[in-house]
């Protein structure tokens, strides 16, 4: 056995001698880097960076005067929603944008064209979506597919869930008009 060990140690003899002298040399180059160069932001001072790198603006997005009109209807300020998330909508300088940011994330997003009647905000840029219904709002990644805040209700959104509770709209699926069908609830903003 120690006539195989010996063989093998010889062999090897250059090539710790070779990975020693690499270390060596790389050593100095790493003691000359920038101090704090390599090291990664802790998430608090991630945040702060985030909130102060402005936005690049888009001056090539211009929106009509329906968007512009769907624009006055979005609900601003600090909405909460559900499992303790927040997401705060704030006007921009520029008629019909809006930064809406979450507890990890901002985006710059305009009202675009929806089918449905719902007010659709986007950021094309980032892929991101925010959709206003009626008596709730909910904030998506297109990139991740995935929804980023659920369930996010403004003062006047809570009042339409409630008032949607005690008087349900029929459903599209009924065939006979039942005696709910006679009542009427007006969406907030619309």
């Amino acid at each position: 056995m120690k006539a195989l060990l010996i063989p093998i140690a010889i062999a090897m003899t250059p090539l710790l001698a070779v990975s020693q002298a690499h270390a060596q040399a790389s050593a100095p180059a790493k003691a000359k880097a920038a101090p704090g160069k390599n090291k990664k932001l802790a998430h608090s001072a991630q945040k702060a960076v985030e909130e102060v790198t402005p936005i690049e603006e888009d001056q090539t997005t211009q929106l009509n005067d329906e968007e512009l009109a769907t624009a006055k209807h979005v609900y601003v300020g600090d909405l909460p929603c559900e499992l303790g998330a927040k997401v705060k909508i704030t006007p921009m300088k520029r008629a019909g944008f809006f930064m809406v940011s979450t507890q990890h994330y901002r985006f710059r997003m305009h009202p675009v064209e929806s089918r449905t009647g719902a007010i659709r905000l986007e950021d094309p840029q980032r892929g991101a979506m925010w959709l206003q219904l009626g008596n709730k709002s909910m904030l998506m990644s297109q990139k991740l597919g995935q929804r980023l805040a659920d369930e996010c209700q403004s003062p006047e959104q809570i009042t339409y869930a409630e008032k949607l509770k005690a008087n349900p709209l029929p459903s599209i699926l009924d065939s006979t008009p039942g005696p709910q069908s006679t009542s009427t609830i007006k969406q907030p903003g619309g």
